[in-house]
């Protein structure tokens, strides 16, 4: 039996697959999941065509959306619109019975 890596952005093919993945992430709360996250899907997406969408730098990009990158919220939000994604909120679900 051989194994081979797995690459989620192989998976990530349409955007209700992207969408899923990404609020998976953000419900987290994980930042350098986010990042890297972010990350995979310019990859999938294609990181030139996000890079000439969002504005950013290709290198820049690269940089910002890794496990170790630090990118300003303007950053991720350009990104998150390049790759056709709106940000948005809703509440946190607390167990009923905590106050």
């Amino acid at each position: 039996m051989e194994l081979t890596d797995f690459d989620i952005a192989d998976y990530l093919d349409d955007a209700e697959a992207i969408a899923l993945y990404l609020s998976d992430v953000l419900e987290t709360g994980d930042i350098a999941y986010l990042n890297s996250a972010l990350g995979k899907i310019a990859k999938s997406k294609g990181m030139t065509d996000i890079s000439k969408k969002s504005g950013i730098k290709r290198e820049a990009l690269y940089r910002a959306l890794s496990e170790t990158g630090n990118p300003q919220f303007k950053t991720v939000a350009e990104v998150i619109k390049a790759m056709g994604f709106q940000l948005s909120v809703k509440p946190i679900e607390y167990d009923k019975g905590l106050t």
